[in-house]
């Protein structure tokens, strides 16, 4: 049982979660002029909030190509965090991996690359072998994986994308939306390791061998654009040239995505103007900072008598500039019912922010540890310390 601390609201913070941009977070008024003319679909949104600032057509169902590497980057980045693999792990790439055609960075069948050499390839060159024979590392086959990538987006709330492979080659109902793409962006995002490889311009694979493989990341905006750091541009006949890139400045980070430019330069042009234009009219006001301690939790008949609690990272709301920050104000709330088993990572309450009275967003409040149930030794040891005083 929830130690009762504030009544209704436990006043604790566990990890934070940014919930899904399309549910919670409110839309703002887009600029009166089309910014991305050329683009097929377009959308600019908060990285930490997930208010969408503008879009134009961002539930059009298109081919994404490459994009769709970010839900494989997540996939691999969250692997690692689990520990299920490790950046060192080698990786075998399989005949079917090598021999993938498109952007690639040349695996031979039973090459070795680390799982950070093989997320370097991906990031930066869009390597579609690299893609799949990480696929193939963490699900066994690139079937098995894209089974995950599907169960991962619908848990994200991307209710309009269907994949069919981990690399984004032409395949039929293969498709995503600049909001999905916006919203697995973001979440890829919150494994800030990334944008060490996103947002690098070059780099080297095979380093130390007779043939070493010069890397340039094919967003041009991170060398071009201050701020600029990721993410994953795409390019197929039928999808034409598309990106999901990021950019923060002074803590404020934001995502834009365009799908269907008709080259490089006006994909990268429109995204710029994106990005200009979110920079010159907002900023963000900060809930949380990483690793801000915000109390603890205590679960009296849990395993864990106590759990101590910090902002997993940074939690702000989207402000256009010069509007007054006056009512803002966030209360944390926990549901009333849990009791042990307490799974990692399982919902336990959430954070809503306010204006005044108005809900501007919410975040889940999730437990950053599993808790057991407490065995009977357990808790009859801590009620004695408690009789003692010493609890």
């Amino acid at each position: 049982m929830l130690k009762k601390m504030c009544g209704a609201l436990l006043c604790i913070q566990l990890v934070l979660t940014a919930v899904m941009p399309a549910v919670l977070a409110k839309e703002d008024k887009a600029p009166s002029v089309d910014l991305t003319p050329s683009a097929l679909s377009a959308v600019l949104m908060d990285a930490d909030s997930g208010t969408i600032i503008s879009n134009k057509n961002m539930d059009a169902k298109l081919p994404p190509a490459s994009i769709t590497k970010v839900m494989t980057m997540l996939l691999i980045v969250e692997a690692v965090d689990a520990g299920k693999i490790k950046m060192t792990d080698k990786v075998s790439t399989s005949e079917y991996a090598a021999s993938m055609g498109g952007s690639q960075i040349f695996l031979e069948p039973g090459e070795e690359m680390s799982v950070e050499e093989m997320l370097k390839g991906i990031a930066m060159a869009s390597g579609n072998d690299a893609s799949v024979a990480m696929a193939e590392k963490i699900a066994g086959s690139e079937e098995n994986f894209v089974a995950m990538m599907n169960e991962r987006a619908k848990e994200l709330g991307m209710v309009n994308t269907h994949f069919v492979n981990c690399n984004g080659l032409p395949a039929e109902n293969h498709y995503s939306t600049a909001r999905d793409i916006a919203i697995m962006s973001r979440e890829l995002l919150k494994h800030s390791e990334i944008t060490k490889f996103t947002g690098s311009y070059q780099d080297y694979l095979r380093k130390d061998s007779a043939k070493p493989f010069w890397l340039v990341n094919t967003n041009k905006l991170v060398r071009f654009y201050t701020g600029a750091d990721g993410l994953k541009t795409g390019y197929t006949g039928e999808a034409k040239f598309c990106l999901s890139a990021t950019a923060a400045r002074d803590g404020f980070r934001v995502i834009a995505v365009v799908m269907g430019e008709p080259n490089t330069k006006t994909r990268n042009a429109e995204v710029a103007k994106l990005f200009d234009y979110a920079f010159a009219q907002y900023t963000n006001f900060p809930i949380f900072k990483a690793g801000d301690a915000l109390g603890e939790l205590k679960v009296s008949k849990g395993s864990l008598s106590t759990v101590p609690l910090t902002a997993s990272r940074s939690y702000s709301i989207l402000l256009k500039k010069g509007e007054t920050k006056e009512g803002i104000r966030h209360e944390l709330q926990l549901r009333q019912d849990l009791m042990p088993p307490i799974a990692r990572g399982q919902t336990i309450g959430k954070v809503v922010v306010y204006k005044n009275d108005a809900v501007l967003t919410e975040y889940p409040v999730e437990s950053p540890v599993d808790v057991a149930k407490a065995g009977w030794w357990t808790l009859f040891k801590r009620s004695a310390r408690s009789m003692f005083g010493n609890e």
